[in-house]
């Protein structure tokens, strides 16, 4: 039998799957879950606003010469805020955050965003640096609202970020798959690929 990635008699909150060493594949085994890295054909929406996208791109290659992102904080104030103050003008999604979640003593804690719809739920976890091991915790985090979500919807949507930099993921609920994309997506580049998959997992009707 493979010994646990747990260690009894402590409580795990998701900021601690950030420092398992683990392969995911045990991590989320854990819990009934298998895991696997592919192409994923996301969402992405096709009625994009244009000006505002690129208005939005231009801005991010004007400030990030001029600000120091070296903490997460400043990564979340000024490369991930943006994008979903736009998400949140064009939608009527609610955007929540650090949404608090506790489901028990191995899934607890807060979800950086959590970006609802009737029909979706993106959460987004937001790193200092690291993907990989960021991605364990937000791993976690889709497996926590998987359990603690009754909205009647077939995929949970996942996204890591280090600012400039998004990986996206999705949880299918009834195989209890985790699959990560194996494409990331860089800021300012890619700033309409990014924008336009948020929004389209947003407007989808999964």
């Amino acid at each position: 039998m493979i010994k646990s990635v747990f260690k009894e008699n402590r409580r795990y909150t998701f900021s601690d799957y950030f420092n398992l060493t683990n392969p995911i594949e045990e991590i989320v085994g854990e819990f009934g879950y298998t895991f696997s890295l592919e192409i994923i054909s996301l969402p992405v929406a096709q009625n994009l606003d244009e000006i505002a996208v690129a208005k939005l791109k231009q801005t991010f290659y004007t400030i990030i010469p001029k600000i120091s992102l070296t903490s997460e904080i400043a990564k979340r104030d000024f490369l991930i805020a943006p994008i979903l103050m736009e998400i949140a003008k064009v939608t009527a999604s609610k955007i929540n955050v650090e949404y608090p979640l506790d489901i028990d003593d191995k899934l607890s804690g807060s979800l950086d965003y959590l970006i609802r719809t009737k029909q979706n739920l993106i959460v987004i976890e937001a790193k200092k640096g690291d993907l990989d091991k960021g991605f364990n915790q937000l791993a976690a985090e889709m497996i926590a609202l998987d359990k603690y979500e009754d909205l009647q919807t077939s995929t949970i949507y996942g996204a890591i970020t280090i600012g400039d930099v998004w990986n996206f993921a999705l949880l299918h609920r009834k195989t209890k798959q985790i699959i990560r994309d194996i494409d990331s997506y860089s800021i300012p580049s890619d700033t309409e690929k990014v924008f336009g998959i948020l929004l389209g997992i947003v407007e989808s009707t999964n």
